[in-house]
């Protein structure tokens, strides 16, 4: 008898533990976990859209969002486009249930080349991505660099398909390429 109401209150504790941990907020868990991967999301129209490598990801089984630690984004320039892909790097990312926003935090460097085959960078600590529209903001101060000029500036609108930049409170620093 002592045995069987052992038992019986050592399951009805460890179901009461389970229902707290299950009841906690923050504590979802993740209905998948990818581990050093490579993702290539299409559009509606299956093309590729971006492509994700990182050593993980967790997505969130109520919202159908994706958290990523040290993302490498690539984003496909377009068949139209003149230049070259942009590859973004950030220390977290997040991508929304339909793949249509990408949030980038911490140390985000944007790479690409311009229609001359230059490099061009952006530096932020925040960068909101829209692949479908080929668009990116920052609220947040942000440098552009390419040979001969470097912005700086905050609140950012960019074309990246074009290398249109739109920037607020804007500082422009010339320097010579020439050797």
């Amino acid at each position: 008898m002592l045995l069987a109401a052992a038992a019986l209150t050592g399951w009805s504790l460890w179901q009461q533990q389970t229902d707290d941990i299950e009841a906690a907020p923050g504590t979802e868990r993740s209905d998948y976990v990818l581990e050093d991967f490579e993702l290539v999301a299409l559009d509606e129209q299956g093309r590729e859209s971006f492509t994700l490598r990182a050593p993980r990801l967790t997505r969130d089984p109520t919202r159908e969002t994706m958290d990523i630690a040290t993302p490498v984004f690539t984003l496909p320039a377009g068949p139209d486009a003149s230049t070259g892909d942009w590859e973004v790097k950030s220390r977290t990312g997040w991508v929304s249930a339909e793949g249509d926003e990408l949030r980038l935090r911490g140390d985000v460097l944007a790479k690409s080349v311009d229609a001359e085959g230059r490099p061009v960078t952006m530096n932020t600590q925040q960068l909101n991505v829209f692949p479908e529209t080929k668009r990116a903001t920052s609220p947040v101060a942000v440098t552009v660099r390419q040979p001969g000029l470097i912005l700086n500036g905050r609140s950012l609108e960019a074309q990246l398909d074009a290398k249109r930049v739109h920037l607020n409170d804007v500082k422009a620093r010339y320097e010579s390429t020439a050797r």
